[in-house]
């Protein structure tokens, strides 16, 4: 992983073999992001993403070992017990052109993927939501 700063916004690029939750993880952390927005795409071999059930209060999770066109992630950047805490969502396509999207849990990078993260002023927790559908929802 590489990356650049244009204030607000770093010009981030994970590389092949990468995985892209344990890169942002070292990146949010080397630097010191409290809330921030993620968007980008790329290419990737390996997909776990999930659908959140609120009734079981349960991910579905489903994994894609294959090639795949990532054509978006976004999402964000908190805070949760002093610890980044990553909120993303990733769409991704087979060789059929045939798409899929859900809750991102984990990406490995096939080729490249390129993101931008803006900085948004300020820090943004997260808490367990009081209206009880078991999500971390934000905390202000």
């Amino acid at each position: 992983m590489e990356y650049k700063k244009f204030d607000p916004v770093y010009v981030v690029r994970i590389d092949r073999g990468e995985e892209v939750m344990e890169q942002l993880k070292k990146f949010a952390e080397a630097e010191a992001i409290q809330t921030a927005k993620i968007e980008g795409l790329g290419a990737a071999d390996h997909v776990e993403m999930g659908l959140y059930d609120v009734g079981k209060q349960a991910y579905e999770s489903h994994t894609f070992d294959q090639p795949m066109e990532i054509s978006q992630i976004n999402g964000s950047i908190t805070r949760a017990g002093g610890e980044p805490y990553f909120h993303l969502h990733i769409n991704v396509c087979d060789e059929k052109q045939i798409s899929y999207g859900g809750h991102l849990n984990a990406c490995r990078i096939s080729g490249t993927c390129e993101l931008f993260v803006t900085v948004i002023d300020g820090c943004v927790g997260r808490q367990k939501d009081p209206k009880g559908t078991g999500l971390n929802v934000f905390q202000f």
